[in-house]
C-alpha cells in the first residue's frame, strides 16, 4: 500500500463520518439496487478505495414463445353417435361442456380439468363393470380411446401449464429484481400443488378441484416471481464481482480496524449483507421449487429445456444462482481476508489481492 492510503487508514474519524451521512440517507426500506449501491459505498469508503460503478445488468432472457413450447396434439374427434356409445362411462356430459362454445374458449387451467377427468373416467370404465355391458365395437373404441388419451395425457398437462398465462407471467422480462419484503410463500405453495398435479396425473385416487387449481394459479399471479428472483441474482452477482474488483487492492492494518467494524456494523451494510442472504435464501426455494415442477414430467420442450439449463439451473456454472453463490462466497473471502489483516500488525494489500 503506498503512503497517501496508509496516511488515509490513520484518518478513521473521516471514514466513520461518511459512514453516518450513508446511514442518514439510507432511512426507510429502498428497493434492491438502493440497497446494494448503499452496501458498496459503504464497504469502499471503509476500505478507502473509490465506489464501483453501478450500471444495471442485463435483463433476462425471452422466455419461449408458445409455439416453441408447446407440444403438437392431435384433436381427438369422435362422432355424437360413438360418444353416446359410450355412456356408460359418463363422459357424454363432460364431452358436450368441452365441445360448448365455453368449452371451446375455456382458459388452459380448465383445459387441464377436463383431459385429468376424462382420462379418469374412461380408466374407470375400463376397469369396471360398464366396459363388460358395452358392446364388442364399443368396448375396442373405449380401449382405443383411452390408449390415445393416456399416450397424449403428459403432452396435454404441459400444455395446459406451458399455455397458462399465470405460470408463463412468472418468467416476464417486464420485471425488477425481487424487492427486500418479497414473500413468495403463497406462490410456492402453488407450485408445489402443480407439482401435484403433475405426480398424480394417472392416480385416479387423487383427483385436483377447480377451486384449488384456480385458487394456487391466483397466488402465482402476485408476482413474477420467477424473473424477479433471475434478475436479482443478476444484480447481486454484478454488484459483489464489481466490489470485489475495486477492494482487491485494499487493505488493512490494526490501526483501522474500528473502522471497518464500523463499516460492517453500520445499517446500510447491514441491510445489504440481509438483502444478500435473504436472495439467497428465496432464490434456493423459489428455483428448486420450479425445478423440481418441471422435473415431474416425463418429457420437455427443447426450447423449455434450453431456457431451464440457461437460466433456471442450479448447477450450470454460466446460470444466474450458481454465479451469485461463487460471487457470494468469493466475497466473504475477500472480507474475511481484509478483517484478518485488520488483526495483523504489518499487513499490506499485496497478501489480500486475491483473496478470494
Amino acid at each position: 500500500m503506498g503512503t497517501d492510503r496508509r496516511r488515509a487508514w490513520r484518518r478513521p474519524g473521516r471514514v466513520l463520518l461518511g459512514l453516518a451521512l450513508l446511514s442518514l440517507s439510507g432511512c426507510g426500506d429502498p428497493a434492491a439496487d438502493q440497497r446494494l449501491a448503499a452496501w458498496q459505498a459503504g464497504l469502499a469508503q471503509a476500505l478507502d478505495v473509490a465506489p464501483p460503478a453501478t450500471p444495471s445488468p442485463p435483463n433476462i432472457g425471452a422466455f419461449p414463445e408458445r409455439d416453441a413450447r408447446l407440444f403438437p396434439v392431435a384433436e381427438t374427434r369422435e362422432g355424437l353417435l360413438d360418444v353416446y356409445a359410450l355412456r356408460r362411462c359418463d363422459i357424454v356430459k363432460l364431452v358436450a361442456r368441452r365441445n360448448s362454445q365455453l368449452g371451446k374458449v375455456a382458459p388452459a387451467s380448465q383445459r387441464w380439468l377436463y383431459e385429468l377427468t376424462l382420462w379418469r373416467r374412461l380408466q374407470a370404465c375400463w376397469n369396471g363393470p360398464a366396459a363388460q355391458a358395452l358392446a364388442a365395437e364399443d368396448r375396442q373404441r373405449l380401449g382405443h380411446l383411452l390408449e390415445r388419451k393416456t399416450r397424449q395425457l403428459p403432452r396435454v398437462s404441459w400444455n395446459a401449464l406451458f399455455d397458462a398465462e399465470e405460470w408463463v407471467g412468472t418468467f416476464s422480462r417486464a420485471s425488477s429484481p425481487l424487492p427486500p419484503d418479497a414473500d413468495p410463500g403463497r406462490a410456492l405453495a402453488a407450485l408445489a400443488y402443480l407439482r401435484r398435479m403433475v405426480v398424480h396425473q394417472f392416480d385416479p385416487r387423487w383427483t385436483p378441484t377447480s377451486a384449488d387449481l384456480e385458487g394456487h394459479l391466483k397466488a402465482l399471479r402476485q408476482a413474477p416471481f420467477t424473473a424477479e428472483v433471475l434478475r436479482a441474482l443478476l444484480l447481486a452477482t454484478q454488484r459483489l464481482e464489481d466490489l470485489d474488483r475495486q477492494l482487491a487492492g485494499a487493505a488493512c492494518s490494526p490501526d483501522n480496524a474500528a473502522a471497518l467494524n464500523a463499516a460492517l456494523a453500520s445499517p446500510a451494510v447491514r441491510r445489504g449483507h440481509a438483502y444478500l442472504a435473504r436472495l439467497a435464501e428465496q432464490g434456493r426455494r423459489w428455483l428448486t421449487a420450479v425445478n423440481a415442477l418441471l422435473d415431474a414430467y416425463p418429457l420437455a420442450r427443447p426450447a423449455v429445456t434450453r431456457y431451464r439449463r440457461r437460466w433456471l439451473s442450479l448447477d450450470a456454472p454460466a446460470a444466474p444462482w450458481p454465479r451469485f453463490r461463487v460471487a457470494l462466497a468469493r466475497h466473504a473471502a475477500r472480507i474475511a481476508s481484509l478483517r484478518r489483516d485488520c488483526a495483523t500488525p504489518g499487513a499490506s494489500g499485496a497478501s489480500t489481492a486475491d483473496g478470494a
